[in-house]
């Protein structure tokens, strides 16, 4: 990492408030540089708090943007951090016509030139891309990372119709700082905390694609994103699609956009965090906002439409400090260079207790088939990804196709598959492995399918049972190269805990191999296609001078406990999954804040009741500043379990002025079971 101590321009911070039309106040900090001549506008607009969560990665970014040239403007949700106003659900419409007001706020400054870019990861990046689909006329460009263009089928809440099991109670509970808001703060916080309801609850009460996740997704209406887009993923990242997605369906239409995936985690591509190699992302982004927002004729657009990493085969492990591969050039997607392969299922080769099933095979799996998934967002932590999947292999009916060359697959693979269930509910997940000699299994990508939701996840429709059925199971996009003498095994269970809630009866699924097929796309590797390849080249990362944080005792994060911990009860035949997400630990910020944090989630499953399913999230939160003798903290849990019929929810907040317990409140919800 190349640390940058000189810009073109000195930059100034400054701190202070947007104001909105209903009279509420955004907090703002803005990295400007120090002329007299107006400048274009870069934002950033997320919940996150800019004082304390993310300001170490704010320092990472802003500073560079604004040192050549740019108002470089990070701006916390109404709700959160310290803009004042009540949290709403996320993505809400008023959140949307919040961002809009805040765009056009800083195109009328006289600082502004009334050009703006807008960027972000994450909620960052999805509301880059939803704010640009209601097309503000000063929003010119945007990057959107780790995002995604369909809240349904693409986020934290389902996949493949299937529900997921993520809380964000503790976010919206947070404190305002004192020393932004002086003795105001309390008030501000409390009627916050009054106010707010469970993202959960909201959730779990829209089981299907109806209009609540519509909403936002701007898969709705590719033709309403006008703003150039730069969209960037990592193949450790549960988003990637979006970017296959943006880049298929936008140029089509002649819009202009770029894609950019590497082998990231959840993460900026330059920064220090596993799995590598990095790439010089923030020139990457500033030659991308001199040309659409300082009209600037580089060579913004002359790379290539996708540019892609294809990972070597690697063996299995939980974190990797950088993976082998390389970098390949498509100037069309879906690209002609890809062809589908298609493996019969009849044609793999089977577990010796699966093949002696002959014509049909069956597949029951345990509950606890999943422990070897790895965490759902991948920071860059060392228990991240996945392991060794042998003990999940051991748990699915497998098919296994020898590799007599290499092969290179690259987008989304697809299962055909010919079922029958024993229930009306059901669920189907599926993997692809590279098998090495030794045995070793390593998870090349995954898809599920509930199958209620087979013929659209806008509906309900009941598994007819005993009854042939044919369906198609979508496989997340990668870029993987499978050496020759392994093999690519296909692995098919019947759960998959904690990534999918399980389904309320233990199910029997049947296929029928001969009428079931992978899809697999494979990369063509002519003389002409390496030569374009060989032209995608990134500097090495570099970034400004780090914010000065401490980082005392507990480190980073992750030092009380393990990241990952997996213990099985063999007779109550139960499996306990503890997860420390390792956010950030205990920090000392330059302004002298102290901010605590501790979370821990737990999975427990049965094996053989999925109704013995639940989960628990808890957060303890602290932030102190010994100059203001003032200290506020706050624990938050949410638990969900359930039962044939209904889904039970519990989110418990309580919050402290120091020993003072000054807010509790328990939410109870019991929510009827439609799709999961």
């Amino acid at each position: 990492m190349k640390i940058i101590k000189e810009f073109p321009h000195q930059v100034q911070i400054i701190e202070d408030w947007i104001p909105l039309s209903d009279g509420t106040r955004l907090w703002m900090k803005a990295w400007r540089p120090i002329t007299d001549d107006p400048v274009p506008a870069i934002l950033e607009y997320l919940p996150y708090r800019a004082g304390d969560w993310t300001a170490p990665r704010d320092h990472e970014r802003h500073p560079y943007y604004a040192g050549h040239g740019y108002a470089s403007i990070r701006v916390d949700i109404r709700g959160h951090g310290n803009s004042e106003g009540i949290p709403g659900d996320e993505y809400s419409p008023q959140e949307h016509a919040d961002g809009i007001e805040v765009i056009n706020w800083i195109a009328k400054q006289p600082w502004c030139t009334g050009k703006i870019g807008m960027f972000g990861i994450s909620w960052g990046g999805f509301n880059s891309l939803q704010l640009a689909a209601l097309q503000p006329e000063p929003l010119k460009a945007i990057v959107t990372t780790c995002s995604t263009d369909d809240r349904y089928d693409n986020d934290v809440h389902y996949f493949g119709g299937s529900m997921l099991a993520v809380d964000m109670h503790a976010f919206e509970s947070r404190p305002l700082d004192k020393r932004v808001w002086g003795e105001q703060w309390r008030e501000k916080w409390l009627h916050r905390l009054q106010n707010m309801e469970p993202y959960i609850d909201t959730w779990l009460s829209h089981q299907t694609r109806d209009k609540y996740w519509q909403h936002g997704s701007v898969c709705e209406d590719y033709s309403r994103l006008n703003a150039a887009g730069m969209a960037v993923g990592g193949w450790n990242d549960p988003y990637r699609d979006t970017v296959l997605r943006l880049v298929e369906n936008l140029s089509k239409q002649g819009k202009n956009v770029r894609g950019l995936i590497g082998p990231w985690s959840h993460q900026y591509p330059d920064r220090d965090l596993k799995p590598g190699p990095h790439i010089d992302f923030l020139g990457e982004t500033l030659r991308w906002w001199d040309h659409w927002l300082k009209d600037e004729d580089n060579d913004a657009m002359d790379t290539p439409l996708l540019r892609t990493w294809i990972t070597d085969s690697v063996p299995p492990a939980s974190v990797y400090d950088e993976m082998p591969g390389r970098w390949v050039a498509e100037t069309q997607w879906p690209s002609p260079q890809i062809q589908n392969q298609t493996h019969t299922l009849a044609d793999g080769h089977l577990t010796p207790i699966a093949a002696k099933q002959k014509h049909t095979i069956e597949i029951n799996s345990p509950q606890n088939t999943g422990t070897c998934a790895g965490r759902y967002f991948p920071f860059g932590n060392d228990a991240d990804l996945p392991t060794d999947q042998r003990p999940d292999d051991g748990r699915s009916v497998t098919f296994d196709y020898p590799i007599s060359e290499d092969t290179n697959i690259l987008g989304n693979a697809a299962i055909q598959l010919r079922v029958k269930a024993n229930h009306p509910k059901a669920q189907i997940y599926v993997r692809l492995c590279d098998v090495a000699p030794n045995g070793a299994s390593t998870l090349i990508t995954r898809g599920n399918l509930n199958l209620t939701s087979r013929e659209g996840r806008h509906q309900v429709k009941p598994m007819p049972t005993n009854q042939w059925e044919d369906v198609t199971i979508p496989i997340t996009g990668t870029g993987y190269r499978i050496p020759a003498g392994h093999a690519l095994r296909v692995a098919i269970s019947t759960a998959y805990w904690p990534w999918i809630w399980p389904q309320p009866q233990p199910t029997t699924i049947q296929i029928d191999p001969q009428h079931s097929a992978l899809h697999l796309p494979v990369r063509n590797q002519n003389p002409q296609i390496k030569e374009q390849d060989q032209q995608v080249r990134f500097d090495p990362a570099q970034q400004p001078e780090p914010l000065p944080v401490q980082y005392p005792e507990t480190g980073r994060a992750g030092a009380q406990r393990p990241e990952r911990l997996i213990s099985e009860d063999v007779v109550a035949r139960e499996t306990y999954l503890q997860v420390d997400p390792a956010y950030g630990g205990t920090r000392i910020y330059p302004d002298g804040l102290h901010f605590n944090e501790d979370s821990v989630e737990r999975y427990w499953i049965q094996w053989d009741n999925p109704l013995k399913a639940r989960t628990e999230s808890e957060w303890k939160i602290s932030l102190t500043r010994p100059d203001l003798n003032w200290k506020a903290s706050l624990e938050a849990t949410t638990r969900i379990q359930c039962d044939e019929n209904n889904f039970y929810t519990e989110s418990i907040v309580t919050c402290w002025e120091d020993e003072e317990q000054i807010f509790h409140r328990s939410w109870k919800q019991t929510i009827p079971r439609e799709a999961s």
